[in-house]
C-alpha cells in the first residue's frame, strides 16, 4: 500500500532525523553524489544523516579480501558473508534499524510508493550488491527488503543505492525549497506529471497554453489532470490501466 506524502509530513517531527547507512565494496563511487544538490542540502540542514561504510574495513582476511569464487563452478565472484555480517552486527549494536535493504537485479522494482514508505522510517541500511551478488545466507538472515531499479545489470549496487537514497531524502519535510513540489511529482498519484512551462510565454513562435496564463486555478487543475492522463496513456499504458482500475 502506498503511503501519501501528506501522511509523511503529518507524522514527521523535527526530532525524527533519518539515518541512512550504506554498505559498499566501492565507497568512492558514492562520495560525489552524496555531497551535492538536494541530498547535501538535507545533510547540511540536519534532516538526514548518511554514513558510508567500506566493506573492506570489516573483513577478517589479512589481504582485505571480501569476495570469493562461487560454489558450483560458475564464473565471477561473490561477496563473502563475514564482512557483511560483521558490519551489520556492529550497526545493530548501536541502534535499531527499520529496514535492511539489498540492491539486487532480482529484487522488487523500486517505485514511488516504496520511497514514500521508507520516508517514514528512522534508520535504514542499504547494502550494495557487487560482482555476482552476495552469499545467499546474507539475504536469508539479514535482509528485510530487496529492490531493483530496472531490468538491466549494473557493475554494482551503488547506483541503485544512490537512486533510493535520493528518492527518499527529497521527500523529507524541509528538504525541498517548495514543500508542495513533491506532491506534484510523477507517480505520486499513480500518473505521469503533466507538461510544464516557464517564462517567456512565447518563444520562437511557440506559446504556453492559454489556460496556464488564465489565472483560473480550477481550470488549470483540470487541464493538468487531463494532460497527465493523456501523457500516461501514451507513454505508460500499464500505469494508466492501473490508475483507471483503482479510480
Amino acid at each position: 500500500m502506498e503511503t501519501s506524502i501528506a501522511r509523511i509530513w503529518m507524522n514527521w517531527k523535527a526530532s525524527d532525523m533519518m539515518r541512512i547507512d550504506i554498505i559498499s565494496a566501492v565507497p568512492a563511487l558514492l562520495e560525489s553524489p552524496l555531497n551535492h544538490s538536494i541530498v547535501k542540502r538535507a545533510i547540511d540542514k540536519e534532516l538526514v544523516e548518511i554514513h558510508v561504510h567500506d566493506l573492506r574495513d570489516y573483513t577478517e582476511d589479512k589481504h582485505k579480501k571480501i569476495d570469493d569464487y562461487p560454489y558450483g563452478g560458475e564464473p565471477g565472484m561473490v561477496l563473502t558473508p563475514q564482512p557483511i555480517f560483521s558490519c551489520i552486527e556492529k550497526l545493530w549494536s548501536e541502534r535499531e534499524y527499520d529496514e535492511i535493504i539489498f540492491t539486487a537485479p532480482d529484487g522488487d522494482v523500486f517505485e514511488q510508493g516504496d520511497a514514500n514508505a521508507l520516508s517514514l522510517k528512522q534508520n535504514i541500511i542499504i547494502l550494495c550488491g557487487h560482482y555476482k551478488g552476495v552469499d545467499q545466507r546474507v539475504r536469508d538472515e539479514l535482509i528485510t527488503r530487496e529492490f531493483s531499479i530496472g531490468d538491466y545489470v549494473l557493475s554494482g549496487g551503488e547506483i541503485p543505492a544512490l537512486a533510493i537514497t535520493d528518492a527518499v531524502v527529497r521527500l523529507l519535510p524541509g528538504v525541498l525549497g517548495d514543500a508542495g513540489s513533491a506532491l506534484n511529482d510523477s507517480f505520486q498519484d499513480g500518473l505521469l506529471e503533466a507538461p510544464v512551462y516557464t517564462r517567456p510565454s512565447e518563444f520562437k513562435g511557440l506559446k504556453v497554453p492559454d489556460v496556464l496564463l488564465s489565472g483560473d486555478h480550477q481550470k488549470v487543475v483540470e487541464w493538468k489532470h487531463e494532460q497527465s492522463l493523456k501523457r500516461t496513456k501514451e507513454r505508460r499504458e500499464d500505469l494508466y490501466n492501473k490508475f483507471k482500475k483503482e479510480h
